[in-house]
């Protein structure tokens, strides 16, 4: 192999080795934003439990208010 291949090669393996790195950052970066997303929809469903529990609740009050009277 002549010198400027290798140097060629090399310059490109330095290039691709880089760009591992970057998307390793990228990844890491996508992950934690998954971890966050998860945990957010996560406590959006509890909440959405909670207020169907409550709306529930209500309508039972209701509904037994309007038998009493």
């Amino acid at each position: 192999m002549e010198h400027n291949d290798l140097q060629a090669l090399m310059s490109r393996l330095e290039s691709l080795i880089g760009r591992v790195e970057q998307l390793k950052r990228q990844n890491g970066l996508l992950l934690a934003q998954e971890k966050t997303w998860r945990e957010e929809r996560a406590s959006l469903i509890e909440k959405n439990e909670i207020a169907r529990r409550k709306v529930e609740s209500m309508i039972s009050r209701l509904k037994a208010l309007e038998q009493d009277s």
